[in-house]
């Protein structure tokens, strides 16, 4: 077969609208129908019947019965909930304090309160929960946003408070829209009995604040902002919602298909430029609401077309995105933490099971049916409402899955830049170190470039701070103001006396990774992670495991001026040096000692938590977070500095 006829029969396939086996398709979900097509393939808003509605007693007997007992009981306990309003001093905390949590507490409490009850009447269909229900619907209703404060535009013409004459949908406004189509959907012939007003209220309210603006506005999460970073997963997690309410309550199937059919090239906007090796660069935390959610959309476009996207599970980025999550992790409770992500993320496990089991993966099913053991049947979660449905009618598959934690030996994200490797395939025990490369402009970016961590047994040593409690500042200009996204609290070096700045333009490079039955190792030049006033040329820095060992991070640099270089690493234990070239950290039980070059100075310091955001911090590690600097005054301009972590 010649050359020319070889291309000319791929371009046929591709037109065709297939391609080759691992290549990155780009728009795999709004490119595979036209409107019209989806049109055929979507189930018609009156005919869809996703879940058993209220009345329909032998579609709630599928459901577990645990499960259940457990939300009718809580429900009973809200059956005189005193549904409050928002007042509008706790949205304009934002702007005075820069406090969110309290409007918040109030905003999420009411949300969660409402989709217990939901469940609750649905299933026993005896209309004790009805009227507050109602209730709740009609509070929620009236609130002049259903969003977060701190996404509200800033400026004096706000103040911390909404323009109601310009609705904008965020998260949690997406959120809101989900639990009351679903009330809509379940309870519509109990709410109509009472008052068409309800049902009525439901639409007008998610049309205005949700469906009109998501069509006929361009909002920021949707696609790459003007800087060129991709969108995060705000995009995944909203497009979920917006297909929850359009599926449900939209009863215009124009309207309800060009809405759909909007939210795929939406979604495709996060799925195109995601890296191809699945990494989530906003880390296991936040996993749960990217590429989590990109599930998250699939099972419901499945579920409301027999399964024409179906197609999309082969997919290897796909694939790789939601394996993610089991390779990202350190231990039990543990998961690595760069940026924002927290150390011990909550398992959404039911979820993670059905993506493993959509992808054919065995250890990722086995993975989240791993973290359903520890369920609490009555606790629906603040968010992802949905998601709900599908476990309480799984449940005998979910007793009856096989258990398990992978601990994958060695994992290396090629694209996120990051690599993971412990002492031993699936165990904790030994040492399990993580270090990274990327950019200084990563979404919920932390300034750490070069930064790695270091685990004993599955338990912290030297750590990743991660991120605190956030407030107004979190997300400001003043993001770099907070401690813990600076380089300085991370376990990289400050180079004649500067820190690394936040941009894109700031990052690893000659990034490359090797292993072996007896090592994993990670190599990058952060020079180009610092301003030019730093004065690196070269700073190659390895982080090695040498595996039943040790863990050594050795640096060889080349400076224009050495006027002094400190390198940090933190810990949550108490640390002294030795002797010189020795320090030792008291951890657990046991001490470890860390080997660092003799002409180095040490100082241990205690890092005082005070400000409204170490509020998180404390949850995460506790009070005690200390930093240990090991200073060089000066001296050579081309030379290497070693630092081995071992048990002696």
């Amino acid at each position: 077969m010649g050359k020319m006829t070889r291309i000319f029969l791929l371009a046929c396939l591709l037109l065709a609208g297939y391609a080759p086996v691992n290549a990155q398709q780009q728009n795999l979900l709004s490119g595979r129908f036209t409107p019209a097509q989806l049109a055929g393939v979507l189930v018609p808003q009156a005919e869809w019947k996703p879940f058993p509605r209220a009345g329909d007693q032998a579609g709630w007997a599928k459901a577990d019965p645990e499960t259940i007992k457990a939300i009718v009981r809580r429900a009973e306990g809200f059956l005189k909930f005193n549904w409050p309003g928002i007042p509008a001093v706790k949205s304009m905390l934002i702007a005075r304090t820069g406090n969110r949590s309290e409007y918040e507490h109030i905003s999420f409490q009411k949300r969660q309160v409402l989709g217990v009850l939901i469940i609750a009447e649905a299933y026993e269909n005896k209309g004790r929960f009805t009227d507050q229900i109602i209730n709740g619907i009609w509070s929620i209703c009236e609130e002049s946003f259903w969003g977060a404060s701190a996404h509200l535009p800033k400026g004096k013409e706000y103040g911390g408070l909404v323009d109601v004459s310009a609705p904008f949908v965020d998260l949690f406004a997406a959120e809101t829209a989900t639990y009351l189509a679903w009330a809509d959907y379940l309870l519509g012939d109990q709410l109509d009995a009472v008052s068409p007003q309800v049902r009525k209220r439901i639409y007008y309210e998610t049309n205005r604040r949700i469906f009109q603006p998501l069509m006929t506005k361009r909002h920021g999460w949707m696609a790459a902002n003007a800087a060129g970073r991709r969108p995060n997963n705000w995009n995944p997690w909203i497009c979920s919602n917006w297909l929850n309410a359009l599926l449900l309550l939209e009863k215009n199937d124009t309207l309800r298909v060009a809405g759909i059919n909007k939210m795929l090239h939406v979604l495709d906007a996060f799925l195109n430029p995601h890296p191809l090796d699945g990494g989530c660069d906003e880390g296991p935390g936040y996993w749960g609401a990217a590429a989590a959610s990109l599930y998250d959309n699939l099972s419901l476009l499945n579920l409301a077309s027999n399964n024409a996207f179906d197609y999309a599970y082969k997919d290897e980025k796909v694939r790789n995105m939601g394996q993610f999550i089991y390779k990202a992790q350190i231990s039990e409770q543990y998961f690595i933490n760069f940026a924002d992500a927290s150390p011990k993320p909550g398992m959404a496990g039911s979820m993670i099971y059905r993506y493993g089991k959509a992808i054919q993966d065995p250890a990722m099913m086995k993975f989240g049916a791993y973290y359903l053991k520890n369920d609490d049947k009555a606790n629906l979660g603040r968010f992802h409402f949905f998601r709900n449905f599908f476990s309480m009618f799984m449940q005998d598959e979910f007793n009856s899955a096989e258990k398990g934690l992978p601990y994958p030996a060695d994992t290396w994200w090629p694209d996120l830049q990051v690599m993971a490797s412990r002492d031993k395939a699936g165990s904790t025990g030994g040492f399990f170190v993580a270090a990274k490369g990327g950019n200084n402009d990563e979404s919920h970016n932390h300034n750490d470039i070069g930064n790695y961590v270091v685990y004993y047994n599955g338990l912290p040593l030297l750590i990743d701070i991660g991120s605190g409690t956030y407030t107004e500042k979190t997300f400001s200009s003043r993001r770099y103001d907070i401690w813990y996204n600076c380089s300085d609290f991370h376990n990289v070096p400050t180079v004649n006396g500067h820190t690394q700045p936040p941009g894109a333009r700031f990052k690893a490079t000659a990034v490359a990774y090797r292993s072996g039955r007896s090592f994993s190792e990670m190599t990058m030049d952060i020079a180009p992670s610092y301003p030019a006033d730093a004065g690196i040329s070269k700073w190659q820095r390895q982080v090695r495991l040498n595996k039943g060992k040790n863990v050594v991070v050795e640096d060889m640099f080349e400076l224009k001026k050495n006027e002094g270089i400190t390198q940090h690493l933190m810990t949550c234990y108490p640390a002294e040096p030795v002797k010189p070239g020795v320090l030792v950290i008291h951890y657990k039980s046991k001490d470890f000692y860390v080997h660092y070059p003799e002409t180095l100075t040490v100082a241990v310091e205690k890092v005082p938590l005070v400000a409204a955001e170490d509020e998180g911090i404390r949850r995460n590690w506790g009070d005690n977070i200390y930093r240990i600097n090991f200073q060089s005054n000066g001296g050579k301009l081309k030379d290497k500095m070693t630092f081995t972590i071992a048990e002696q």
